[in-house]
């Protein structure tokens, strides 16, 4: 369930002046991060899926192939930028936008295994069979689901995703401590209020930006197919309870869990839960959020390529 990156700071500045001409500081943004990545190899193209729809994806880099899946809320880029162009050095980098997320979207049903088996397709088209996979919070969920159920996958690293050890009871106290009913009220924000209620959350500190500014946030990213955004959030429990009897930890890759110590929407103990079950080295950043791959993204990073190699 992870959110959207941490906007440069010069994003406010950018702002002031393209309001004079009225210009979106998004789309600017998403533009210069768009020439960044492909200053450095990185090729962007986008799938048809086989049920409808379509994957739009990244990749870049040479060597092994390292797959990146996004968490609730971000895409590829807002996710992942500055460890994409840090990773390629040493991997071919495969970062798609989750269906339903940026501009893929799917015919099937809103549910992990409709994401599980666009990523599938994705690997098919790109003639991939034996890669890593790296996930964040929602994506994490996603890669556990790849993790439980296919082989191919030589390494993974789960980075603030709980698996299946996240209870009914861990459920009502994540929305308790969001204030709000249930999960589903949190990451699917209505409006611009509730996105930025969200996102002070998820990160340490998300800069104040004109209202404007977070109306293009919540534009882009959250107010796009939110009824099948509130079902990927409501199916979760369903899929928790098919997947876990499933669940071999014996037969799962290499695993490296990685956790922010002041994790909000998933508290340390259910990422230390997970390690032990899956008897996976556990990193745990000092003073850090939910949103570790933004805020530490050379320290996830730097762990990920000593944990691969």
């Amino acid at each position: 369930m992870r959110i959207v990156n941490v906007f440069p700071r010069w994003l406010l500045g950018l702002a002031l002046l393209l309001s004079l001409s009225g210009c979106s500081a998004l789309a600017v943004k998403e533009q210069l991060d768009a020439k960044q990545l492909q200053k450095a190899q990185f090729t962007e193209s986008e799938l048809s899926l086989a049920e409808g729809g379509q994957l739009r994806y990244w990749v870049g880099g040479h060597g092994e192939p390292l797959i990146l899946l996004h968490g609730f809320g971000g895409t590829a880029t807002t996710t992942w930028l500055p460890m994409m162009l840090e990773l390629s050095q040493h991997y071919r980098v495969i970062a798609p936008d989750l269906a339903w997320f940026g501009d893929s979207y799917s015919q099937g049903d809103a549910n992990i295994s409709t994401q599980r088996e666009a990523v599938n397709q994705l690997l098919a088209q790109l003639r991939v069979e034996q890669f890593n996979l790296v996930g964040i919070s929602y994506g994490g969920l996603v890669a556990y689901d790849m993790m439980a159920q296919q082989t191919g996958i030589k390494k993974a690293v789960i980075l603030s995703s709980p698996g299946t050890f996240i209870s009914d009871q861990e459920l009502l106290e994540l929305s308790q401590r969001f204030e709000r009913e249930q999960p589903a009220d949190i990451f699917v924000p209505e409006n611009r209020q509730q996105m930025r209620h969200l996102l002070k959350g998820v990160f340490s500190h998300f800069p104040p930006l004109p209202h404007a500014i977070d109306e293009q946030i919540y534009q882009r990213y959250f107010a796009l197919w939110q009824a099948q955004k509130r079902q990927l959030i409501e199916t979760l429990p369903e899929y928790r309870d098919q997947l876990a009897p499933q669940v071999e930890p014996q037969k799962m890759p290499p695993t490296l869990v990685i956790w922010g110590e002041n994790d909000r929407v998933f508290p340390l103990q259910q990422g230390k839960q997970l390690a032990r079950y899956l008897d996976a080295p556990m990193m745990v950043i000092s003073n850090a959020p939910h949103n570790i791959s933004n805020e530490h993204p050379s320290t996830v990073s730097q762990a990920i390529t000593l944990f691969i190699e």
